[in-house]
Formats: structure tokens, sequence, C-alpha cells
């Protein structure tokens, strides 16, 4: 690791890949591996409508990941968020879904679980409850920034209460793949990532652990721990 834990000036709870080819791939096509806190160079893939550190310039700061727990600065000792964290996944049990689809959510690509993901979602909730002592309120610039979103009357009581508005009731898991693009470049970008991507991804998808992730000084995230569910 790059960074003494010390250093992140910030603190999330993610979904990421266990090691194997997945993992491989998926941080090689942002370009930067949470886990082991590095560069990698992207993968080629044919069919492309720009290079792929363009088309992943936005998401390669954050890792692979998908969030439960948004990044948030800590309002106490990390040891005691690590205590709850390990705690909290010794009483939650694994969700596990059919698979994931390469998804168009807006104007980005994104990975998203297939069949009921009831479980995921009570994953997601019980983490942002859980763990929300830990968690120190927002500044007054983020706050603002957030509303730029043209929040409904629901997202802004979720950010009052928890720091976010996507969570709750508003929470949609998604793995994301691409910056925002136009649409034709969306499609381009879908078709030729594919047949590449697809067969590496896992079926069934199991949420089976909770990752805990710093912010360092350059903005980009790195995977401190793995917490297995064990409940």
């Amino acid at each position: 690791m790059s960074a003494a834990m010390t250093d992140f000036s910030r603190y999330a709870v993610y979904y990421a890949p266990a090691p194997g080819a997945f993992a491989d791939f998926t941080a090689r096509w942002l370009g930067w591996d949470a886990a082991t806190a590095s560069e990698v160079p992207h993968p080629e893939v044919a069919g492309l409508p720009r290079p792929v550190s363009e088309i992943t310039a936005t998401p390669r700061k954050y890792g692979f990941h998908g969030t439960l727990k948004p990044p948030f600065r800590l309002a106490g000792p990390l040891e005691a968020l690590k205590i709850d964290l390990a705690a909290l996944a010794a009483r939650l049990a694994p969700a596990e879904m059919p698979g994931l689809a390469l998804t168009r959510l807006g104007s980005f690509l994104a990975l998203t679980p297939e069949g009921d993901t009831t479980g995921l979602a009570e994953i997601a909730a019980q983490t942002v409850r859980a763990l929300d002592a830990h968690r120190a309120p927002p500044a007054e610039a983020e706050l603002a920034r957030r509303r730029k979103a043209r929040l409904s009357e629901r997202q802004e009581a979720h950010l009052l209460r928890w720091g976010y508005p996507y969570v709750m009731d508003d929470f949609r898991f998604h793995l994301t793949l691409t910056g925002r693009l136009p649409g034709d470049e969306l499609d381009s970008v879908a078709a030729a990532l594919e047949p590449v991507l697809m067969p590496l991804a896992p079926a069934p998808f199991r949420l089976d652990a909770l990752c805990l992730f710093g912010e360092a000084p350059d903005g980009r995230f790195h995977l401190l721990h793995r917490y297995a569910l064990t409940g």
C-alpha cells in the first residue's frame, strides 16, 4: 500500500470482486487496481469509439466497485470503524443473484445485478445505518454540490439524514464501467465490451464481503480490507 492508513481523507464500504480473472480485467479496464494500489495497463479491446483511458477517466480513481456506504469523512477513530465493520459483516449473510447484466444507466455503462436484489439492498441499508455514527457531517460545499442534481424531497431527506441522497429507497447497486458518453458511443462501447467482459462476469453473482476503501491524498481509492459476510 502506497499510503499510510492515517493518510486517507475519506472512507467507504464497497463491493469489490475477489481476486481472479473478473477482478483483473475490470481493474485493467479502469486502469487502476485498488487492491494493489497501482496503475495497470488498459486491455486491448477492438471496436471502441475512443481510447479506454478516455472512456474510463471519471470512474478510474474509485477502482472497480459497487457502493454500499458512500465515501465519508471519519467522525472518530478508524479503529472503531473497523471494529463495527467486522461485527456487521459477522452478522450479515451473503446475497446471491443469477448474474450481472451490462446496462446503460443514463449516460454511462455499468454492470447491474439480475434477479431479486432485495437481499443486496438490505445489506446496503444495514451498512449505511450500522456505520453512520462514524460519519462526520458533510460540509456545506458538498451539500450544495449534491443539490445541483435536482434532488427529490426523499433524496434531500436522505442527504440530510445519511449524508448522501441515493441510499435506502433510492439505492441502486451498480458497478460503473464508463464516464458519461454520447448515446451512440455508449452503444459502441457496449458492443465492443460485451464479448470480452461478460464471459468473465460471475454467475451467480454473490455479494459475500464488505470492503473497506480509503481515499488517498491523490484522490484515488485503495482497498484496505475485505470483511467476509458470515451471518
